[in-house]
Formats: structure tokens, sequence, C-alpha cells
């Protein structure tokens, strides 16, 4: 199935309510066949391959083992509809595989769990035990994708995190291609029939039928075979927002580039090429520029636990430490899970998956308060996105934040 066809599934979930990445993992669990779950798996179809979810999976790697792409795990949702949340799989539940990629070297034992998934009395203590991890699911795990009893490393966010974020840039910062129009632009007459100048409207040409592109829409770049562009490639598009200044200098850090979306090439010209919207975050607009599309893998870490309030770093350290300096649309009042661009960058030796403490800074004579923590996702030149991963009181953009 197509990259569109994955979007247009994935977005038809939302609508349709389903929870997607919520931080903790649900509560409501019930005792089906021989295991723990959230979910109510139907009996696998007769002649289904299904594999036997085992701790430590996530959709992620399955997609990795089975079809040798881990970008393909939409693939197995759709086949497992049971699933309600992406996130959150459960050792023994079953996943229907089907289409198993040509090529891959080591193909993973298929095995057919127990077909009687009725639920079923829960074995001697295991009330006591499903109450033992109760305890142990209350301390917070951002980003876990599957429940098991191992502290391993775990995702510190969701792809959409990186990959509708955007960064923070040079305020000319230049890109190699841009979207100049679409199919919609002359789709309908001209308001003014017979003039020569074009009619300019408050939100695009008269002769626009469809300003905001959406999945399925056909773009025009202005870049094309000369350009070094061919049929195929991804290309992240970019809108260029407001600029950014440091929140206790007031110096001037940059123009935050809003990612919106993301085009894949259908054919190439000499000088231009046609494209299709194959993700759409926000509006895609004509005028939106592009760059080109570079994975970037969630990282994974271990998760500690927080600094004790009691021994905050020394207001020196906390001082001389990173800021938190901007969050998307205005926000300035912040918690848990939303994302942050830090004053710190590759240039400062950042790295996705480092973990800081946040501190208020208090007044002269006071040990900094300790607030919670984020984690980074994707590194630039001078600064980073981050996600809150824990606030014990509301996080503000201004506030400092030390390496743990």
């Amino acid at each position: 199935m197509s990259v569109r066809a994955w979007s247009i599934l994935l977005a038809a979930v939302v609508a349709a309510g389903v929870v997607v990445g919520q931080e903790a993992p649900p509560r409501d669990l019930r005792w089906q066949g021989d295991h723990w779950t959230a979910w109510s798996p139907p009996p696998p179809p007769a002649g289904a391959q299904v594999y036997a979810i085992q701790p430590g999976d996530t959709l992620w790697d399955l997609a990795g083992r089975f079809y040798g792409d881990p970008y393909l795990w939409p693939q197995l949702w759709e086949q497992n509809q049971y699933i309600l949340d992406a996130h959150w799989i459960y050792p023994g539940d079953p996943l229907v595989v089907t289409g198993l990629a040509e090529g891959v070297t080591e193909t993973p034992e298929i095995v057919a769990p127990p077909l009687d998934l009725g639920e079923a009395a829960p074995p001697a203590g295991a009330e006591e035990a499903e109450a033992a991890e109760a305890a142990e699911e209350a301390v917070p795990r951002i980003g876990r994708s599957v429940v098991s009893g191992s502290s391993g490393p775990v995702p510190l966010g969701h792809e959409s995190d990186i990959y509708c974020s955007g960064f923070i840039g040079a305020p000319d910062e230049p890109f190699a291609y841009s979207i100049v129009g679409s199919e919609y632009d002359y789709l309908t007459p001209s308001l003014e029939a017979g003039k020569v100048s074009q009619l300019d409207g408050t939100f695009g040409k008269a002769e626009t039928e469809k300003v905001g592109l959406s999945i399925g829409d056909v773009a025009y770049l202005d870049g094309g075979r000369a350009d070094g562009l061919s049929a195929g490639e991804l290309l992240t598009a970019v809108q260029p927002g407001r600029m950014v200044r440091h929140p206790r200098t007031g110096a001037p850090l940059g123009r935050f580039y809003q990612y919106v979306g993301r085009v894949r090439v259908l054919s190439v010209q000499e000088t231009t090429a046609i494209a299709e919207v194959v993700m759409a975050c926000d509006m895609v607009r004509v005028g939106s520029r592009l760059q080109l599309f570079e994975p970037e893998p969630v990282p994974l870490r271990r998760l500690t636990p927080v600094r004790p309030v009691n021994y905050p770093a020394p207001a020196s350290e906390v001082d001389a430490g990173a800021t938190i300096v901007f969050a998307r649309d205005a926000t300035h009042t912040l918690g848990t899970g939303h994302l942050v661009f830090i004053d710190r960058g590759a240039e400062d030796d950042v790295a996705p998956g480092d973990i800081y403490t946040i501190y208020r800074r208090a007044r002269p004579g006071f040990p900094p308060i300790v607030l919670g923590e984020v984690g980074v996702l994707s590194v630039h030149r001078t600064t980073a996105l981050a996600r809150i991963l824990s606030s014990r009181y509301t996080v503000y953009i201004g506030d400092a934040l030390v390496p743990k």
C-alpha cells in the first residue's frame, strides 16, 4: 500500500476518535486466555499467519523484522485493528502478519497462540501480580511501547513530535526547492475576464480553487532533472515563521521554520517536477519551501527518577545552563508532553536522547527549584527540539536546563 494510503488510514483512525500515543498505559487490563491485555483480540482468521507478541516487542521492531522496513509498522496495525493504541501492545496477544517481504534474510518464527481468547478466571495470585504491576506502572514512563516488567530503554516521544515540529534556523535559511503551484491554481475562471493582470486575493490568486493542500493533492515544484531531483524522492515541506528572540537576553536566535508535511516526486522535467502530498501535519501552501526528507528515529533512553527536589544543582550551574527558548503556537505555559526548543545544539555536543533537568531560577540566596525533565528528540546546529517528560509545576519559556 502506498504512503498516501497509509497516511489516509492514520488520518481516518485519528478522525474516528481512536486514542493514539497516550502518555500512560491503559488501566483497564483484563485476563484474556492466558495473559493480561487492554484490548479484545478476536480469533485470527483461519489459515492466517499469526505471531504471538513477546515481551519487548514493538510494532516498529516487528515491521523491521517481517517487512525489512520499520516505517511499514502501519501495515501491521491495519491488519490488527483490535489494537486501539499502536504504542501499547501486550505479550501473548495474537498479531496477524501477511505479505512478508522478499529478501528478508531471517524470517521470525510465526507462532499460533492459543485461539481460545475468551475471558477466563485469572490464575491464583494474578490479582496480587496485577496490583504490583499497576503500582510499577504508576511511575511515569513516557512513550513506553510495550507493557512488560522490564525497565529497558523507552522512546522519548513519537514520530510526529519530530516530523511535525520544525527547527530554528537562520533568518534567510536557504532551501533547494519550493512549491510554486498546484493543480487547483487554474481550475476556475478569472474573476475579471479580459484583463491581463492577475487579480490577487487575501488568501491567494483569484483563480485558485483550493489554497491549503492536503494528502493526495498534486503540486508543482521549481526544481527538476537539472537540479538533481528524481522520481520517488521525498521532500519535507517547510513554512517559514516568526523570528525567535532569547527570552533572557533578547538577542535574536533565528527564524522558526515549521514542518507542515511531506511530498513525493512523481515525475521530473528538466527544470520542474510534479509531486504528490503524502503527509500533512498542517496546511501545505503554494510557496512552502522544500528540503530533502531525512529519517530521524525517535531516541531511546533508559529513564531514571527525576533529581530530588531537596538536592538541586548549584545556582551557578543553573545560571550557566541551557534555556527553554521557544514553543510553537505562542505557547508560554507548558507541562508534560509539550514540545520545546532549547538554546543548545550540535555545536554544544547535544545529541538526541540527552536528558536535562528543568529548573526555575530562584531569587538571590535561595536554591533553584526542580521542575521536571526534558528529553532531546532532534538536534540542529545551535538549537534542539525536546519534549517535556515530566513536570511538577508549570514550565515557562525562559526556564533553565542542566544536563542530567
